[in-house]
C-alpha cells in the first residue's frame, strides 16, 4: 500500500514538474523594433532594404502594427487587390507599405492592428497644442517644451546616429529620446486628454497585451514595431511581465553584417 501511494505521489510529481517545464518553454519571444517612418526611404543604415533584410532574420509569426484596427481592413483589402496601399494612415509608414504587407506573401506571419490613435484624437490634440503655443500665459510652459525638445536633439547629435538600428536599440538612445518626451508628458499629457504621451501609450499598449493575453504561452515569436519613440515606455510596461522572453534585436542586427 505504501508502494502505491508513494509510486501515486512520484507520478504527481512529474506531471507537474512537466507541466510547469512545458509553461516555461512555451512563453513567447517579444522583440520591440523602434521605426523610423519616412526616414527609412533615405537612410543608409536603416534602409527599406535592411529592414526587410532584419524581419526575415527576425521571422515572426505575429507582427503588432501602429495602424488603428478601423484602418487595418481598408489597407489589407487594397493590398490583396492590385499590391498597393492608399489608405491614408498606413500610406504614411513605409515600413508597412514597403516591407511588411509585402512581407506578408512570402512570409507566414500574422499582421496585427494594434494603434490606439484615431484621427480625431489627433486634430485635437494638434488643436490643443496650438493653443497652448499662442497662449500668452504659457509661454514659461511652452518654453520649457522647446529647450527639453532642444537638449534631446543636440545630445542625440553628440552621441549617435540618430537612424542607426544599433544605436536605436540602446537604452542611451531611449533615456535621450525620454528627455524631450518626459516634458511633454509631464506639462501637457492630462490637457491633452487622449493624445497625451501617457495616455496614447496606454491605448497602445492596452491593444498589444491584449494579444500577448490570448496567445499567452503558444511559443510564438511576437514583433512589435511602432516608432522608435514609443520604444522605452512599451519595453517598461513588457520588462515587468514573466510570461513572455523579452529579446534584444542586437543579435538579429549582427546577423546582416
Amino acid at each position: 500500500m505504501k508502494l502505491i501511494f508513494k509510486s501515486i505521489q512520484v507520478i504527481c510529481l512529474f506531471v507537474l514538474l512537466s507541466s510547469c517545464k512545458t509553461e516555461t518553454d512555451n512563453k513567447n519571444e517579444v522583440l520591440v523594433l523602434g521605426t523610423i517612418h519616412r526616414s527609412h526611404l533615405t537612410s543608409k543604415e536603416f534602409s527599406i532594404d535592411k529592414l526587410t533584410k532584419l524581419i526575415k532574420e527576425i521571422n515572426p509569426d505575429i507582427i503588432l502594427t501602429e495602424i488603428p484596427s478601423n484602418r487595418f481592413a481598408e489597407a489589407m483589402e487594397g493590398f490583396k487587390r492590385d499590391d498597393s496601399i492608399s489608405e491614408p494612415r498606413v500610406l504614411r509608414f513605409p515600413e508597412y507599405t514597403e516591407v511588411i504587407f509585402p512581407l506578408s506573401k512570402t512570409m507566414d506571419f500574422e499582421i496585427i492592428p494594434t494603434a490606439g490613435w484615431s484621427a480625431s484624437m489627433a486634430r485635437e490634440r494638434q488643436q490643443k497644442l496650438r493653443a497652448i503655443s499662442r497662449d500668452s500665459t504659457r509661454k514659461e510652459d511652452w518654453k520649457k517644451y522647446i529647450d527639453a525638445n532642444k537638449k534631446s536633439d543636440s545630445l542625440m547629435a553628440i552621441t549617435g546616429n540618430r537612424n542607426d538600428p544599433y544605436f536605436i536599440h540602446t537604452n542611451t538612445y531611449d533615456s535621450i529620446y525620454n528627455i524631450g518626451l518626459e516634458v511633454y508628458n509631464d506639462l501637457f499629457n492630462e490637457e491633452l486628454g487622449l493624445g497625451g504621451w501617457d495616455n496614447i501609450n496606454i491605448a497602445h499598449y492596452w491593444n498589444i497585451e491584449k494579444v500577448l493575453q490570448k496567445y499567452k504561452n503558444q511559443n510564438k515569436r511576437i514583433l512589435i514595431t511602432y516608432g522608435a519613440g514609443h520604444k522605452v515606455w512599451f519595453l517598461r510596461e513588457l520588462r515587468k511581465r514573466d510570461d513572455i522572453k523579452l529579446l534584444e534585436l542586437k543579435p538579429f542586427l549582427d546577423q546582416l553584417k
